[in-house]
């Protein structure tokens, strides 16, 4: 049983989370908890992490693994979670002091410039189904602190960014969906990296390098994965076969978004937000970048470890 170091020591609760529901989780030695802001690579993370747990690249499905998700049954998730054979590989859009904090457990937090975060996430909002809408619309009813049903994303993404800098549950849900601020969470994992347990990877580094990527997860995790399996992971980590294998990778994605898995993993480009964002857009961005981080997470967060430098040494 992997030794507690620290208790959650704050409550986030919106629409889509609720980190009490973390009580529930029994841990074990090995476990892997991969943690990321909304729409910074999640799926893809999940992707190859389940590969390299798994000593194979066949395709395979990777949902039912995020404890703090309520629109689903707890216990179905608990029970999925449980039934994992070897190594078992969760996910949580929570920050660090909304997690238990184990020592014989490993945690990969991935990262991705926000302004990519926040156009990719807009996309994910525009695309929810009507019954997945019901769904967050009763959770946001139904719970004291929010008491009002989820917001409707605008379908300007410039507006959508506005609502997102506004920073989310912060400042009063303003009237963005984004749930959390952006950068306090990127602060509260940077915070906790020289933890031996706890990996640094960016969105960026993963397009640029996949397979050195792959392969220095496989490292912190201690998993062997050389020549040929090594290859294949990478191979199957890419985007278009995700694509291709993603009726198998996320199965149940046509009950959340219209499309399914193809409006799930959208298009995996960065840069968009330089057609939509204004000068004044980016210098609002930057500000709260400069003001909310260490000037070397703010350079890690913007570019990645191949540029600002690996997070655990700066």
């Amino acid at each position: 049983m992997p030794t507690l170091l620290r208790p959650p020591t704050r409550e986030y609760r919106s629409w889509t989370f609720d980190s009490r529901r973390w009580v529930q989780y029994q841990p074990l030695v090995g476990d892997i908890i991969i943690t990321t802001y909304p729409k910074c690579g999640t799926a893809w993370m999940l992707r190859i992490v389940t590969m390299l747990a798994a000593g194979s690249a066949a395709p395979a499905p990777t949902g039912g693994r995020w404890p703090e998700a309520r629109f689903r049954p707890l216990d179905a998730t608990i029970t999925r979670i449980q039934a994992q054979t070897g190594r078992r590989v969760l996910k949580s859009h929570l920050p660090i002091d909304g997690l238990p904090l184990y020592d014989d457990i490993s945690y990969i937090h991935l990262a991705r410039d926000g302004r990519d975060a926040c156009m990719s996430y807009h996309n994910h909002c525009l695309s929810y189904t009507t019954g997945m809408l019901e769904l967050l619309d009763r959770s946001g009813r139904e719970d004291e602190t929010i008491g009002r049903p989820y917001p409707r994303a605008p379908s300007d993404p410039r507006e959508f960014f506005r609502d997102w800098i506004a920073g989310g549950m912060e400042s009063g849900y303003a009237r963005c969906l984004a749930e959390l601020d952006f950068f306090a969470f990127q602060h509260s994992w940077w915070q906790e990296r020289q933890r031996p347990n706890v990996l640094m990877v960016h969105y960026n580094d993963l397009k640029a390098d996949l397979a050195g990527e792959v392969g220095r997860v496989a490292d912190f995790l201690r998993v062997d994965c050389r020549g040929t399996l090594l290859a294949q992971i990478a191979e199957a980590a890419g985007f278009e076969a995700m694509r291709r294998d993603g009726a198998i990778l996320f199965p149940n994605a046509g009950d959340i978004w219209e499309g399914g898995a193809d409006s799930y993993l959208f298009r995996g480009s960065n840069n968009r937000w330089r057609d939509v964002l204004t000068q004044e857009d980016i210098a609002l961005y930057e500000a709260k970048a400069g003001s909310m981080l260490h000037p070397a997470c703010a350079r890690w967060v913007a570019s990645g470890r191949i540029d600002a430098g690996d997070p655990a040494e700066l």
